[in-house]
């Protein structure tokens, strides 16, 4: 028996990356497990592997997170927990942040991520309690170039997780953040592969290395599980301490680049 045991818990994006290790976290743990996510074709593949149930939501529409939460509650009786990591980012610097992007960003992040808390926290009030919790990011706490739209509606969703905390205190409901730090996931995948970069990232990162979605899965089962159950209005940072150098720089990312391509001349010399 784990420690989630017949729990009903809904994952937003658990088809892949953080939502997917949550997800397999969760079940291994007991839970009864509801995947959701714009796709039916991967939420389906993904709610298979896990013996969960998957349900198509799109959560920039209000309608649509209406439908699954009662969709949910028809098939499961309850909602117990309810994790949002749904995601979406495109690179834009301030000047080149037209009305289309911006929009389409805080639909995703901010928009979304609100008619979810309160969707779910209303379907949990009504029925005893339980635990949201939103996926965050480091972004959200230190400077990000090209990332104003991401990091700013990251930022709100913190906020508002605060007050959710004391609106719905009452009625037994926790509401929480990991923010989490940079990790290969399918989003970032791309970044992964500039070497130089993270290289960078490395060097500030107290911890010296780059973490993995287990980390995330880790911090989500304590917020939504009762060695959590006194704690609310939190954002936890999992990220090896990223956040108290800040974000690499221009410089930082020149430097390292250089001594990369310097350490690949040496390797490539010292084998011919």
């Amino acid at each position: 028996m784990g420690q989630l045991d017949q729990r009903v818990a809904v994952v937003i994006g658990g088809h892949s990356g953080f939502g997917e290790a949550i997800v397999r976290r969760f079940a291994a743990e007991g839970a009864r497990v509801a995947i959701a996510a714009r796709r039916t074709d991967l939420v389906n593949l993904a709610a298979n592997e896990v013996g969960g149930r998957g349900y198509t939501c799109d959560i920039t529409l209000d309608d649509d997170v209406a439908a699954l939460v009662s969709a949910v509650e028809a098939d499961f009786g309850r909602i117990d927990i309810a994790v949002n990591c749904a995601g979406y980012e495109q690179s834009t610097p301030i000047a080149d942040l037209t009305p289309e992007k911006l929009t389409a960003m805080q639909a995703v992040q901010f928009t979304g991520a609100i008619y979810c808390m309160r969707r779910f926290g209303n379907s949990m009030a009504a029925s005893g309690g339980g635990s949201f919790l939103s996926i965050s990011s480091q972004t959200a706490h230190s400077p990000a170039v090209g990332l104003a739209a991401y990091g700013s509606s990251k930022a709100g969703v913190e906020y508002a997780t605060k007050i959710a905390a004391v609106e719905y205190g009452p009625m037994n409901v926790r509401f929480n953040c990991v923010a989490s730090g940079l990790i290969e996931t399918p989003m970032t995948a791309r970044i992964f592969q500039v070497k130089p970069a993270i290289q960078a990232l490395q060097e500030l990162t107290p911890l010296r290395r780059m973490g993995s979605s287990h980390d995330i899965a880790k911090a989500a089962f304590f917020f939504c599980s009762d060695e959590g159950a006194f704690v609310t209005g939190q954002t936890l940072c999992v990220d090896g301490g990223a956040t108290l150098h800040g974000l690499p720089t221009a410089f930082h990312y020149a430097d390292a680049a250089r001594r990369y391509a310097e350490s690949a001349d040496n390797d490539a010399g010292g084998a011919s």
